[in-house]
This record gives C-alpha cells, sequence and structure tokens, in this order.
C-alpha cells in the first residue's frame, strides 16, 4: 500500500474525531500541522463540527478543556510541532486530573529529521508522561485512523478501568504540508445546536427502610453532581458541599459548614458519606483525618485523583450498601446542622454587609453566587474560597458551576471560561482575582471573525496575592516589628502590582466597569446582560483581609456557641 499523502492522513484522522463524537477543535496555526487545519476547515465547512482558532497554545488549551467541561464531549486541540507542544502541559495536567476528555493532536517532523537538528524538532512522543491515557506516534504516510480511535476511546473512559482523560496523537507530515492546486474549503458552516439551558433534575435516590439511625453529614466535593444533594434528602442528613460540587441547594445544604466543624455539631459526628473530590478547606480536611469518624467514598468508577488504597474512605460503589453505611439522621441531627447553619449564614452576612462595611471578597462572591445563570465558573485561590464561605445554599440551583479543581492552579482560567461558552452557548460568568486574570490575559485575545462568547469577567482587583494572606504567610508577614519580613512576604507571596485593567479591557476590545462598593458591585452584577464580553472589576483593599476573616470566625463562634 503506497504512504498517504499528509493531507490525506490528516483527513482520515479527522473522519475518526468525528466518528467518536468530537465536534469542536481549537486550532493553534503552524506550519507543520497546515494539513490538520485544512482537513479540519473542510469538515467545518461541511457543518461538521466547529473550528476555534487562537494563537496561544496554552489558551488553545484551555479553551478546548472548557468546552469538553460543559459539553461532555471529548475537544480536540491542534498544534505545530516543537515548543507549541510544550505549552499544552498545564491544561493536560488538569485534564488528567479533572477526567476531562481532551485530546492533543501535536504535529510532528517525519522520522527521517529527528536527531539532525532540523527546525522546531523535538521528541514530542509521550512529552505528557503519566498525564495521558494514550499516546502514540503515527509515522508520516501511515494510516492514523487505529490510532484516533483508541485515543477517543482512552479520552472518553470507553477502555475498561481507564478514568476519562486527556489522550495525545502525535501526527508526522512530510511535505508537502498544502492540498493540491486550486483548493477550495466547502462554503458552509458550523451551525451550533439550540442553547442548553441548565436545568436540574433530582436523581432517584430512594432511602431505605431500617435504617440505623446515626449523626452522619454528606460531605460534596468537586464534581459530586446532584446525586450528593439527593442523597441527603433521602437520608435526612446535613449537607456540606463546596460551590463546584453543584450539589449546594437545597433544604439540607449548610452554606458556613466549615466554621461549623470544631465545635456543636461538628465535634460529635460519627460518619462522613463523601461525594466527589474535596479541595477547598483544612477544616474538611481534618474532619476527614479525624479519629474515631468513619468516612465511606462513593466510588462507582475508576477516578483519576487518587490511586486505590491511598485514602481512608471505605470505597463504595453501590448506592444500597452506601444507604446502609450512612443510616439515616439521628432524632435531632439535621434540625441541629440548619440551625447552626442559618445563625452561621447570618453571622456571616453581618459582618461583611454591615452599614459602611467595605466592599470584599465574600461580599462579591453572594452577589456573584446570587446573579450568575446559565454556567458560573469559580476561579482558584481565593474566589471559589469566598464563595464556599458566605455563599447561601438556594432552593434549587441558579447555574451550573465549573472549576478548575484537578490541580487549583490558577493557570487559563479566562480562556477555560471562554470555552465553557463555546460548549453550551448559554451566558457564562467567571469570578476570579487579579491576578488569575493577569496570568491569562492572553485569553482574552480572539481573532477577527471568531465566535464571541456572552461572558461576564467579575474581578477582585486587590492589586496582589490576597490569599497568601490568610494563610500562614499572612501570620509571617504580620508580626509586629519585623518590617523586614513583611517586606519580603509582600513581594513573595503578595506580588503587588499596578497593571491597568480598564486598559488591558479596551486593548482587547472589552466593555469595562468599575465598582468600589457593595452598592455599585450589586447594581452592574444586576444589569441585564448585554451581548458580549464585559469586565467588571471590583477594587478592594488586601491589608484587612485577615483581620475580617477573624471577625468573621467570631461572630460565627458567639452566634452559635463554638470556640473561633
Amino acid at each position: 500500500m503506497s504512504p498517504l499523502s499528509s493531507l490525506d492522513a490528516a483527513r482520515e484522522a479527522v473522519s475518526e474525531l468525528l466518528a467518536g463524537g468530537v465536534r469542536c477543535v481549537v486550532v493553534c496555526p503552524g506550519s507543520r500541522s497546515a494539513p490538520l487545519a485544512y482537513a479540519l476547515a473542510e469538515a467545518e465547512g461541511r457543518g461538521h463540527l466547529e473550528l476555534v482558532v487562537r494563537i496561544d497554545e496554552r489558551a488553545g488549551g484551555f479553551t478546548a478543556l472548557g468546552a469538553a467541561l460543559s459539553s461532555g464531549r471529548p475537544t480536540a486541540v491542534v498544534t505545530t510541532s516543537g515548543s507549541a507542544v510544550g505549552n499544552l502541559l498545564p491544561a493536560v495536567m488538569e485534564a488528567n486530573h479533572a477526567e476531562v476528555p481532551l485530546i492533543v493532536l501535536s504535529a510532528d517532523r517525519p522520522e527521517e529529521l529527528h536527531g539532525t537538528g532540523a527546525n522546531q524538532t523535538t521528541e514530542q512522543f509521550d512529552l505528557f508522561g503519566e498525564h495521558v491515557r494514550f499516546a502514540v506516534t503515527v509515522e508520516a504516510g501511515a494510516s492514523p485512523s487505529a490510532s484516533v480511535r483508541t485515543a477517543v476511546s482512552a479520552a472518553t473512559g470507553v477502555l475498561e478501568g481507564v478514568p476519562a482523560g486527556p489522550a495525545q496523537l502525535n501526527l508526522c507530515f512530510r511535505e508537502p504540508l498544502v492540498p493540491e492546486d486550486g483548493w477550495e474549503p466547502p462554503l458552509g458552516g458550523w451551525d451550533p445546536p439550540p442553547v442548553q439551558e441548565y436545568a436540574y433534575r433530582r436523581p432517584p435516590v430512594a432511602a431505605l427502610s431500617g435504617l440505623e439511625p446515626r449523626r452522619t453529614v454528606v460531605l460534596a466535593g468537586h464534581a459530586a453532581g446532584p446525586i450528593a444533594e439527593a442523597f441527603a434528602a433521602a437520608h435526612g442528613l446535613p449537607l456540606l458541599a463546596e460551590p463546584s460540587s453543584n450539589a449546594r441547594f437545597g433544604g439540607h445544604a449548610v452554606g458556613p459548614y466549615r466554621l461549623l466543624l470544631d465545635g456543636s455539631p461538628g465535634d460529635v459526628i460519627e460518619r462522613v458519606v463523601l461525594f466527589g473530590r474535596p479541595t477547598l478547606s483544612r477544616p474538611v480536611t481534618a474532619l476527614l483525618a479525624r479519629e474515631g469518624v468513619q468516612t465511606a467514598l462513593y466510588h462507582p468508577r475508576p477516578a483519576a485523583w487518587f490511586r486505590e488504597g491511598r485514602r481512608r474512605e471505605r470505597l463504595v460503589a453501590d448506592l444500597d450498601v452506601l444507604s446502609d453505611f450512612a443510616g439515616r439522621g439521628a432524632e435531632g441531627w439535621l434540625d441541629a446542622w440548619l440551625l447552626a447553619g442559618a445563625a452561621a449564614q447570618e453571622a456571616v452576612d453581618r459582618v461583611i454587609g454591615a452599614p459602611g462595611a467595605a466592599l470584599s471578597g465574600p461580599r462579591l462572591a453572594q452577589l456573584v453566587w446570587q446573579s450568575a445563570r446559565g454556567q458560573l465558573m469559580l476561579g482558584s485561590s481565593n474566589g471559589i474560597r469566598d464563595a464556599d464561605l458566605a455563599a447561601a445554599p438556594p432552593t434549587l440551583p441558579w447555574a451550573r458551576v465549573f472549576a478548575n479543581r484537578g490541580l487549583a492552579g490558577i493557570d487559563g482560567t479566562v480562556s477555560t471560561a471562554t470555552g465553557l461558552w463555546l460548549g453550551r452557548r448559554v451566558e457564562t460568568t467567571v469570578f476570579l482575582g487579579d491576578v488569575t486574570l493577569l496570568h491569562d490575559a492572553g485569553g482574552l485575545l480572539l481573532g477577527e471573525g471568531e465566535a464571541e462568547p456572552d461572558l461576564r469577567v467579575v474581578v477582585l482587583n486587590d492589586a496582589g496575592g490576597a490569599i497568601f494572606g490568610i494563610l500562614e504567610h499572612g501570620r509571617v508577614g504580620g508580626e509586629p516589628g519585623r518590617p523586614g519580613a513583611a517586606a519580603a512576604v509582600e513581594r513573595l507571596f503578595g506580588t503587588p502590582h499596578r497593571a491597568d485593567l480598564r486598559a488591558l479591557a479596551a486593548a482587547y476590545g472589552i466593555r469595562h466597569t468599575i465598582v468600589r462598593t457593595t452598592a455599585e458591585a450589586a447594581a452592574a452584577l444586576s444589569a441585564p446582560r448585554r451581548a458580549g464580553r464585559e469586565i467588571v472589576e471590583a477594587r478592594v483593599d488586601r491589608t484587612g483581609l485577615r483581620g475580617l476573616h477573624a471577625r468573621i470566625r467570631a461572630a460565627v463562634a458567639d452566634a452559635v456557641g463554638v470556640t473561633s
């Protein structure tokens, strides 16, 4: 059999991607990857997929990751050879730990050019190591079909015992890299599917009769899903749910739960039923490690975020068995939690919403949580923690919540949010800090003719990295009489800056609003959404953040009678 031309091999690869359910591909421009770009343009022209172009490979990787997260479909990203592939590593690492079906199509030089010093030639195969479920190099001229099918199966979790996650197809191409003379792609285009609004449907979870009464709590970590809420409701148990669990709602959810774990009712917990992955707070980590507390993790399928035998929880795949472990809420148990939760929520609200109180991260998180519809992305660092602390659980979810909690990095947050919109075409809000925005400022760039998302970017701008101020580093830098320590902590961790976000927004053609008070923030976030992108910049002072959190803890302790 004669070798395939580069364009024919690329066409085969695209055909198999389509057969595997890929409907969105992010292309980062380059010469060696040109056959894939041409083949994808043909597929888009026939209306088979959406082609998205990004000049920055890191932004491209996270855009594809976001599209896969929201759509639930495998999504691909294309790069040329050389350092371009390496820029995908952060997105691939996140996709690995978060089990996102991200397919990397890395173009490569043919084998005869390796080891010769040829331009943009390096070892790309297995570049991502254990972070991908499958990696293969397809030599120039060979058919890629079988390899593409395996990669899609690996990425989507079809292979037995392998969780969903990223896969790499390293495709070697020889010249010519361009189509035949007179090439013209079809003149059609991708027609996005109808907008899919988020609608909650309670999963069927039936409480078993004859369950033993116990002081059990349901803990919903990242990506737990609505099943955690349904389980808590069926068993009469309190629900302690992180914001990105998509279970933080309903009549059993306790808002500021992490402030109630040291003292009554948290100190008499007997058992914990865990859904998803808890990632946010040390009180939760301490609870799961507490001597005398039995824990069980709902584990119906392989997970990428831990290896069996490395966590202390009992792994349970059957909901009936989990029901037996959890039991039903002991008499007065749920009421005790709900009363304590209501008192704690009122105390939090009183501190951060007091007349004349300065706008703060927790207060802004409340406003974002209340106003967001469609899709909400919470940035890592303080943003998601502020929501966990202050956002009251609604009766029913208003938005589907996302966060890059696989590795909890601030990488690519803007790009991920853009990808979220691409995946479902519903209004999307992202709440993040100024450092997180600046880290992915390139993700704001859209090429001429690229689809502009309906995206509201809410930035808590405290001119630096505020999270370190409420960690141990804030204590080190805050010790009196040690100005050198304070200066070192501020420089190394606070990372102060004077970036002009209004000018940044103008450079990318994005609407911009500055708010400085709670009233201004509430007005901006409650205003009707306009098409396109906007940045709402909330300027706050981070110097008093450590003290604010201390006042919140003291107010909650006073309200519910626990030790702060």
